[in-house]
């Protein structure tokens, strides 16, 4: 066991590049409580000068039900009882990290283990916020074929984009990586490739092990066993999860992807492509229209992005509480 051995893990990437089989994996193992999606870390960050100074009471518990009992939450996932938590929010430290942390141990508490992570692909934008309120947390980049990661969100109902913008996605996610690879150094960022995962699972999940300072456990290529009680066979986008860890999928996007979206997709990420370790496929050079509209896009991201920089700092200036977690060390377990 390593001094490293508490940290928060967070688990990050384009969407549809295998981030639920990744937070199966780690659930998986003996020491690491890894639930599904929650939704309630960003939009309780997003929402928090509402409530106030956190120094008070009352506004704590008004976060604690807010947290265990929003609209836009999925607290209930977790099958923690709310007025338990709500209370051990109320009675913890006066700062949002520590109340979302809290949450977390009792989930990890409730399984018998004594660290607890979190999963969400759009994290890959949020790593500023989750280092605010996690200093010591550790992040894990799953990265996956550009064009299978693609052709896969693409089919996917909850998407509502279209092939330039599931593409940026994809472009935006392993550009950020690279930058949080230099930024954060090898002790606190680690990058996989889905098709690793896939090909030599034990490899890589040892690679992994070893960042987050845990001893393998070979439970975790057996994930699927656990997927098949608690990933819900209405959520068909998922269901893989319930399989042994298998390689059919790779490559995949030369079956889904029509010719000139293989030749756009392509050709913009043929670096990234590279840089990762894909081959890349003899192509047309798209049509001048459809570069122009990616880059359209692309160019509005960017002002997006920046925009809501500014707005974040506005609001990191109005805070009237730190953020950062007080709760760390290991989960108290019976």
């Amino acid at each position: 066991m390593t001094t490293e051995s508490f940290r928060p893990i967070f688990v990050l990437g384009c969407p549809r590049s295998g981030t639920t089989l990744l937070q199966q994996m780690l659930h998986s193992h003996r020491r690491i409580a890894f639930p599904s999606e929650t939704r309630f870390v960003h939009t309780s960050y997003e929402a928090r000068h509402g409530f106030g100074d956190l120094e008070r009471a009352e506004n704590r518990r008004a976060l604690a039900e807010w947290i265990t009992g929003g609209r836009d939450t999925k607290f209930k996932v977790l099958e923690l009882d709310a007025a338990d938590v709500i209370e051990e929010i109320v009675h913890g430290p006066p700062t949002l990290g520590s109340a979302l942390a809290a949450v977390f141990r009792a989930y990890a508490r409730r399984h018998g283990k004594p660290r607890w992570g979190d999963k969400r692909p759009s994290y890959f934008r949020r790593v500023p916020m989750l280092q605010r309120m996690f200093p010591d947390a550790q992040f894990v980049h799953l990265v996956r074929d550009g064009r299978d990661a693609v052709s896969s969100l693409m089919g996917m109902p909850w998407f509502k984009g279209d092939i330039y913008a599931a593409a940026l996605t994809w472009r935006e996610a392993v550009d950020i990586g690279t930058n949080l690879a230099a930024r954060l150094g090898p002790r606190t960022f680690h990058e996989l490739r889905y098709e690793d995962l896939v090909a030599e699972p034990e490899d890589t999940l040892m690679k992994l092990c070893a960042f987050i300072g845990e001893e393998y456990d070979p439970e975790m290529t057996r994930a699927y066993e656990h997927a098949r009680r608690t990933v819900p066979s209405t959520r068909k986008w998922h269901l893989r999860t319930h399989e042994a860890v298998n390689t059919r999928r790779v490559g995949a996007w030369r079956d889904r992807l029509e010719g000139w979206e293989a030749d756009l997709v392509g050709h913009v990420l043929n670096s990234r492509l590279l840089h990762h370790g894909y081959s890349l496929s003899e192509g047309s050079r798209p049509a001048a229209a459809h570069l122009a509209r990616f880059h359209r896009l692309a160019a509005h991201r960017w002002r997006t992005r920046h925009t809501q920089a500014v707005r974040d700092r506005l609001a990191e200036a109005r805070e009237p509480n730190p953020v950062a977690s007080r709760l760390a060390g290991p989960v108290p377990v019976a």
